[in-house]
């Protein structure tokens, strides 16, 4: 055989299986991707039924204790922009020393955190910090 044909031969199956390799990593690239997505989303879930404790009819010191124990384990998985949005809200509440701070600047802060939680997920939004609203409903 000549160079040619061996060539004719070796090309296709080495680019076969470049390309196969390629396909392979690629896969396993998208799929590791969605299951961070899909685990964010869920302990950002968390995170944003827990934020109920701060606000309203729903403010409750166990709900609070709740969102700080999974707050922390946050570190482990949030955006740094969602983590620091975070602290805005502690630092509030440190301010203010346990009384109940400006109505106006706490939604703000809540705001901020699910905006910045919608960022991590979605990569980009229109909304701003003041599109989410609360609703305290009472029975």
């Amino acid at each position: 055989m000549d160079t040619r044909t061996i060539l004719l031969i070796i090309f296709p199956v080495v680019s076969g299986i470049i390309s196969s390799w390629i396909t392979y990593l690629f896969t396993i690239k998208v799929k590791k991707n969605e299951n961070i997505i899909r685990f964010k989303e869920e302990k950002y879930g968390n995170l944003l039924i827990y934020l109920q404790g701060f606000v309203g009819n729903t403010a409750s010191g166990e709900i609070k204790k709740k969102f700080f124990e999974e707050q922390y384990k946050s570190w482990l998985y949030a955006s740094d922009k969602v983590i620091k949005s975070m602290n805005e809200l502690i630092n509030l509440l440190i301010e203010q020393k346990g009384q109940k701070p400006d109505e106006k600047k706490g939604h703000a802060i809540i705001g901020n955190i699910i905006l910045e939680m919608r960022k991590d997920l979605l990569g980009k939004t229109n909304l701003k910090n003041n599109d989410f609203r609360y609703t305290d409903v009472r029975e």
